[in-house]
């Protein structure tokens, strides 16, 4: 045991440390839920150059690393010193600065031990470095309301310094020696793991050949991997293996919907199963509200039993909680009652300490939301991407920011009658939107109207963003005074956050930016709109050592790769797994659904989708670029050929109208069924139909998004920056939603279905080239009887017995 206890190496950051041991109190989100991190950073920098005048030898951010040996394990701490100088009177101080809303009154010398124990750990490494005998520990507050700074110091020798080290390190050593362990033997489990299954899929050996290689030598991999091919397993088992192998880790699986972290967590389940002996540890992050055990969520001491007092009780949960291999939602949940903590934090708290982190885009790439605990600074990071296609968009809108007049003016209303510094900020910023409006209206005269009263404009507005700053300190105010949450705090506290998330964003416009300005009625709506995310993305994925972006569908590669911001990684695209001719694809050639056209294209989509599906009964969706269109075809159907059952997909359907109308699905209807749905809508992708469940889909349209000011600023945009607008905006996003929908049909080796394309311009050369190669064998019809005869001599075919 001796033996074993020397070889436990621990590397840890020094605030990690402190505030795992120290923090103490409850957790209460009034107040903390703008970007407090980059605020904090701002005011950081702003201080460190006030102290650069005032200490001409003052050195900010400074990086410090040591190794303490305490009860026979090695600790490596490291973190940045906010800053280190020499004071007046000679002495080496380290300057730890604090950012908070804490009233100045309640700043006092000891109101957080954390912060003293953060700066003398600092003040430990650097004297034991530099050979000092005595060291300064300087605490510098910022509260941020009233914008003072307070400054408290203490003096220490460094042979008291090291001895509060060793204590710390002391108490934590229960922890390190449990972290240490777990880490040996899950790496060495991790080495020893087999592939689940007794042969590879094919492709899927070269796809998880891709992933290794990358996560081994670092950097970024794109691939596209037709369904089939088995993707979960293609990007968990290499990676893992690599972790076995030497990388560091963590294992990061993002997804841009639930639905795939259930089968990322359903691919660990396997991993287990298939190998007893397997540690393996993972969190399944889900948000604050789905995993709240409160009826409502209101996270403050005074109201929830979960996070009134959560700091005195998490270690004991964590402890217990480790024992855990698969920490789900429900299984977080169970230790949160049991222990009387919130759920959503242990959830957090947990993440440290496992080998897999599964969670939403928004962990690492919201700068609002991502995981501080991990991405303060670079790590050896393996981030896995799952339907990355997702990703600009989605990137697009983390870093975006919208406002309305509405919102300031019935906040005004709401607080009633008398004056306050808040009514008289309120209506500043009231006049300011009436002066938008009042733009928006002449611009539209003087114009042609084609989008309304909108303006663009290429610069942040600083009178609006300055308006908004004054706004923040008496908007704080009345909430810190008036904490009931009734109708006006619910309100004014939306209103809060959204002037953060506005200025958040107006401190990062530049040139990839766009303020978007829509006057309609009485009501206008500001947006600072991000048109190309890359810049962002570029940062995200430099915190970590690798990252693999899959999806079914990322062509053309060029187009993930720029406005991903990897412009170096390494684009692999698979081949299908599944014999071409259990897919029939088709292409009507005399039906035009451009806009001008559409009209003249009811009768005919409905007559060609009464062809698909008479040549063989069976369950089919048809896909539509907007409800409005899907409408008209959907009554001229019903009407005219009311044999054949239907279901529409209605606008903003909650889970449960989803999952029965997903639930009509089945292979016992046998009289049929035909869908019709929305093209890039909930039912477009991530619908897992296998089998007699669905049998063909027809695709009505190339899915351009819909033109208008918004898509026609991106176009702009890459023309002039990419020479590629039109693709950009449109082509491109809209092929791959027609990807994605005809990706239902085929979903294992036994699946038969058939794709139909409804649109001239699928024969284009410039439409043909983001088809996949498995689509080699498309066929183009003229009209809706050549149509059932191919269709009838495909499903006379005897199926190849062979499953691959």
């Amino acid at each position: 045991m001796a033996q074993e206890e020397q070889s436990l190496a621990v590397t840890l950051p020094v605030r990690r440390l402190v505030e795992f041991l120290l923090r103490t109190g409850s957790i209460d989100s009034r107040f903390t839920g703008f970007d407090r991190a980059n605020e904090g950073a701002r005011i950081h920098r702003k201080l460190q150059r006030a102290a650069v005048r005032e200490h001409p030898d003052y050195a900010a951010e400074v990086a410090l690393r040591q190794v303490f040996r305490c009860e026979t394990i090695e600790y490596t701490l490291e973190g940045r010193a906010d800053g280190i100088f020499t004071a007046s009177d000679g002495m080496v101080t380290v300057d730890e600065i604090k950012t908070t809303t804490r009233p100045a009154g309640e700043i006092t010398e000891d109101h957080a031990p954390e912060h003293w124990a953060q700066g003398m750990v600092y003040a430990a490494i650097y004297a034991m470095q530099q050979g000092l005998d005595t060291m300064r520990v300087q605490l510098t507050y910022y509260q941020v309301d009233e914008e003072t700074t307070l400054r408290f110091a203490r003096d220490y020798t460094a042979k008291a310094l090291t001895e509060f080290v060793t204590d710390l390190l002391t108490r934590y050593a229960p922890w390190a020696r449990r972290a240490a362990r777990w880490k040996q033997q899950s790496r060495e489990s991790l080495q020893a793991l087999t592939f689940p299954f007794a042969q590879y899929r094919p492709g899927q050996r070269a796809m998880a050949g891709e992933v290794y290689r990358v996560c081994r030598s670092g950097g970024q991999l794109l691939c596209q991997a037709p369904t089939g091919i088995g993707k979960t397993m293609s990007v968990l088992f290499p990676a893992l293996k690599a972790m076995g192998d030497g990388v560091g880790g963590p294992v990061f699986y993002l997804t841009a919907r639930g639905t795939t972290r259930a089968a990322a967590e359903n691919a660990l389940a396997l991993l287990r199963g298939h190998d007893t002996a397997l540690c393996l540890r993972s969190v399944t992050l889900t948000a604050k509200d789905k995993i709240c055990l409160c009826e409502t969520r209101e996270c403050t001491p005074e109201v929830c039993p979960y996070a009134d007092g959560y700091f005195a009780r998490v270690k004991d949960a964590l402890w217990d909680a480790l024992d855990a291999p698969a920490l789900t939602a429900e299984v977080l949940q169970k230790y949160a009652r049991k222990h009387t903590v919130c759920p959503f934090e242990l959830g957090l708290d947990l993440s440290l300490w496992c080998d897999v982190v599964i969670g939403d885009y928004n962990y690492l790439f919201d700068p609002v939301v991502r995981l501080a605990r991990f991405f303060e600074s670079k790590g050896d990071y393996l981030f896995l991407i799952d339907e990355a296609h997702n990703l600009p968009g989605r990137a697009r809108e983390m870093h975006s920011a919208s406002l309305c007049k509405s919102q300031f003016y019935d906040a005004k209303k709401l607080l009633g009658k008398g004056k306050s510094s808040l009514k008289q900020a309120l209506t500043r910023i009231n006049d300011l939107w009436i002066a938008w409006r009042h733009a928006a209206e002449e611009q539209a005269a003087a114009g042609d109207g084609r989008f309304g009263k909108t303006f663009f404009l290429k610069e942040r507005s600083e009178p609006f963003d300055r308006a908004l700053t004054r706004l923040c300190e008496p908007l704080e105010g009345w909430l810190e005074e008036h904490r009931e949450p009734d109708e006006t705090h619910t309100a004014l506290l939306q209103l809060y956050f959204d002037v953060r998330s506005w200025l958040r964003v107006a401190d990062t416009f530049d040139d990839h930016f766009v303020l978007q300005i829509t006057a309609s009625g009485s009501e206008v709506y500001a947006t600072q709109l991000c048109l190309d995310p890359s810049a962002f993305l570029a940062q995200d994925f430099a915190l970590g050592r690798a990252a693999v972006l899959f999806s079914a569908t990322l062509a053309p590669a060029g187009y993930y790769r720029d406005l991903c911001g990897i412009p170096d990684a390494r684009a692999v695209a698979l081949r299908s797994p599944f014999p071409p001719e259990r897919l029939g694809v088709w292409c009507t050639r005399g039906i035009s659904t451009r806009y001008r056209d559409r009209d003249g294209s009811i009768e005919p989509i409905a007559d060609t989708l009464a062809a698909m599906v008479r040549a063989k009964t069976g369950n089919y969706l048809a896909f539509f670029p907007s409800y409005a269109y899907l409408d008209r075809v959907f009554e001229r159907f019903a009407e005219k050929y009311p044999d054949l059952p239907v279901l529409r997909q209605e606008s903003a359907m909650d889970e449960a109208q989803k999952s029965a109308f997903l639930a009509r699905f089945t292979p016992e209807n046998r009289r049929g069924l035909l869908g019709f749905a929305v093209l890039g809508g909930i039912f477009g992708e991530g619908v897992d139909l296998a089998g007699n469940c669905l049998i063909g889909a027809a695709i009505v349209g190339p899915g351009l998004p819909q033109v208008g000011p918004r898509q026609e600023q991106l176009r702009d945009y890459f023309e002039q920056t990419r020479g590629s607008g039109f693709d950009y905006a449109y082509r491109f996003p809209g092929m791959n939603k027609v990807l994605q929908a005809a990706g239902r049909v085929i979903r294992t080796p036994q699946d038969r279905g058939v794709v139909l394309l409804i649109d001239d311009r699928f024969a284009s050369p410039d439409y043909r080239r983001l088809m996949p190669p498995h689509w080699v064998h498309l066929e183009f019809v003229p009209d809706r009887d050549a149509l059932g005869r191919a269709l009838e001599r495909f499903w006379a075919q005897e199926p190849d017995k062979e499953t691959h």
